[in-house]
């Protein structure tokens, strides 16, 4: 304790109320790492809080002096700018604000500077910060008020300055609530009962508070009554507000909006937090509590893994909300459902048999990597879109849609009931992929064995010749990396289904349907009649194409991008991988059966199915918790639920009742 009092009397004496900007900044930033410490533990921190006050109480000299320099603090430093923006963020694209970010973090600050938001981020920059202050008490509280209390710095009308500048600071947030109801984006999106009429008062309803705020002798209930007049408006506002989510659920999600929202809301709440410290007959605890959360927002605003985790939490929402719909169809719930999928999975069986031997035809034409790599992406697409027209179904494409349709459900998963019908989804979830999965790869072997063999009647030789069928088998070996390749294939299928639900969200924002319908040139290019069939047509269906697409090139260009930067990367798709094996047996004939190569190729495909499943799913369903914000807590119950009903009915996830 010695030596931190020595410390502390070298912190006095170097307390200079004129020295310049930089050296009064530079004393105040060292007075609050003198206050943390090692960081071993807030208390300690408030225990240092203690002796400052008492040195400066003892001493009727520096309590002058420390006036004084606040004095100069409070004229050279704007704090109505702090208080009313500090933590929110300027801009809504995402690479300009990293970069912010990172320009803040990687190049010093200096403390020569009369922007208090960078000070006081230089004095104030981590949550330890905002522990101590909190553990602050009353007394300390009102012996920090008392010593930083000037007459000096009492406007004319005698109240004090301090209460002027949080009134700014409410004027300035006040000012950006009214801007963002008014902007066209809002304003057009909010529900008609809403409307942006409590805009249009917030102003006139702070004159009225400020008024009586500053109105000399005082009237309390007059005060009072213009203090609530203006929380309900505000409160107003926010609800208008709140009534544009309905749009953008039924609309499309906009990730600008989302921001402008989260933006406008905190402002709200920053704003009654800045009203607390002006109506409280206490202010002090008010203050220490802005304070607080002042840092923690500082730090949040400062943070790089907040901002990936809000911009993904709002990239989520804006994919799953539309994944969700689609992924409903794949869900089946009863015995007539799940025949049904098994015969649309068999029926895209036979039709991945045809795009298997067009791929062989591909590579027998000796392309370049590339270009061998994109036509077969090509054909791929073309292929998946094919079965999308057809009403059939490729079994891997289920899983990162059917995700956001699960976690829709865990909206509301506070109850025993909801988690048991949550896990009966997950079951019904499961059965459909068995049924999708065994539908696809019981009909593509045994096409794809008749269309070799009608390709080696047609042709008199095989298919594949002896070295390009014992190399298709060995590639697909369970032996091999085909469990990894399997696994990145889930990542492809999961990527695919981001493009589709971000692909469909904006089609949906921008009411691109509604112009293929409306649209005049279009509709004399096409007929009213067709136009209407068009703008149905792509409204259902551009979801699929777009996932289609973007995974048939993602399967053909993987291997020729992954093999230009050396990586020797491959894709193992369950259905086509079946199909390659079947080719390539046919092609070799009936010895291949003597031949362990074979064996393991066929122990492969299980693995590969399950991976291609479950990796792709994984990842679609934590999106969708995150777009959804499910608890740690409500996780860990779902985990124990679907653990229960395995070791008690483990057949319900393989076969309906």
């Amino acid at each position: 304790m010695a030596a931190a009092s020595l410390d502390l009397q070298g912190l006095l004496a170097r307390l200079d109320p004129t020295a310049d900007v930089a050296q009064r900044h530079i004393w105040l930033i060292d007075v609050f790492d003198w206050l943390r410490g090692d960081r071993a533990s807030p208390q300690a921190a408030v225990g240092r809080v203690s002796l400052l006050l008492d040195a400066v109480e003892a001493r009727p000299e520096l309590r002058e002096r420390l006036r004084a320099w606040w004095r100069a603090f409070t004229r050279a430093v704007d704090l109505t700018a702090l208080l009313a923006d500090y933590g929110f963020a300027p801009r809504t694209a995402f690479v300009s604000e990293l970069t912010e970010r990172l320009r803040r973090k990687i190049l010093p600050g200096t403390p020569e500077t009369t922007d208090a938001s960078d000070l006081f981020r230089m004095v104030l920059p981590g949550a330890f910060d905002a522990g101590w202050i909190a553990l602050l008490d009353d007394a300390q509280l009102a012996r920090i008020g008392n010593l930083l209390a000037d007459a000096a710095l009492d406007d004319i009308d005698g109240a004090p300055r301090w209460r002027h500048t949080v009134m700014d600071a409410v004027t300035y947030c006040s000012s950006q609530v009214v801007a963002a109801g008014f902007s066209p984006e809002l304003r057009l999106r909010m529900s008609a009962a809403s409307e942006s009429r409590a805009f249009h008062a917030l102003m006139s309803d702070l004159d009225a508070l400020r008024e009586q705020m500053f109105r000399a002798p005082r009237d309390e209930d007059a005060l009072q009554a213009a203090f609530v007049a203006f929380r309900d408006r505000l409160d107003a506002c926010r609800a208008s507000a709140s009534s544009v989510y309905a749009h953008l659920e039924d609309n499309g999600i906009s990730v600008g909006l989302v921001f402008r929202l989260r933006q406008l809301r905190e402002r709200v709440l920053r704003i009654r937090e800045l009203l607390d410290c002006l109506v409280s007959a206490t202010p002090a605890p008010s203050v220490a509590r802005l304070v607080g959360r002042l840092v923690l927002a500082g730090g949040e605003r400062n943070s790089i893994r907040a901002l990936i985790a809000s911009n993904s939490s709002m990239l989520a929402a804006k994919v799953t909300e539309r994944s969700a719909e689609t992924g409903e169809h794949y869900i089946t719930r009863d015995r007539a459902s799940y025949l049904q999928m098994v015969r649309k999975a068999a029926g895209g069986g036979a039709l991945t048999a045809l795009t298997v031997l067009l791929k062989f035809g591909i590579y027998s034409l000796a392309l370049s990597a590339f270009w061998s790599g994109l036509w077969s992406g090509l054909m791929y697409a073309a292929s998946f879109v094919a079965i999308q027209l057809l009403h059939l179904t490729l079994a891997t494409k289920q899983p990162a849609m059917t995700a956001p349709a699960m976690a829709a459900r865990l909206r509301d998963i506070k109850t025993d009931a909801a988690v048991a019908d949550f896990v009966d989804e997950v079951a019904n979830l499961v059965r459909s992929q068995v049924a999708a999965v065994l539908g696809n790869v019981g009909v593509v072997v045994p096409a794809m064995l008749a269309l070799a063999l009608l390709v080696q009647f047609a042709l008199g030789r095989p298919l594949l010749d002896a070295a390009h069928a014992a190399a298709t088998l060995q590639s697909l070996s369970l032996l091999g990396p085909t469990a990894l390749f399997a696994a990145m294939t889930g990542v492809l299928l999961f990527a695919a289904s981001i493009v589709a639900g971000w692909t469909e969200n904006a089609f949906v924002l921008h009411r691109l349907d509604s112009a293929m319908r409306y649209n005049p040139r279009i509709g004399a290019f096409l007929g009213a009649a067709r136009a209407r069939r068009w703008a149905t047509f792509m409204r259902t269906n551009i979801s699929g194409f777009a996932s289609n697409i973007s995974l048939g090139l993602m399967l053909g260009l993987l291997p020729a991008i992954a093999g230009f930067f050396g990586l020797g990367l491959d894709v193992r798709h369950v259905t086509l991988s079946a199909g390659q094996i079947a080719a390539a047996a046919a092609s070799i004939g009936t010895a291949v059966l003597q031949q362990p190569a074979l064996w393991w190729a066929v122990a492969a495909i299980p693995v590969i199915g399950a991976l291609n499943v479950s990796v792709s799913f994984y990842f679609a369903f934590r999106l969708a918790l995150r777009a959804h914000s499910v608890s740690l807590g409500d996780r860990a119950r779902i985990r124990s639920a679907i653990r229960a009903r395995w070791r008690s009915r483990p057949i319900s996830f393989f076969l309906p009742a």
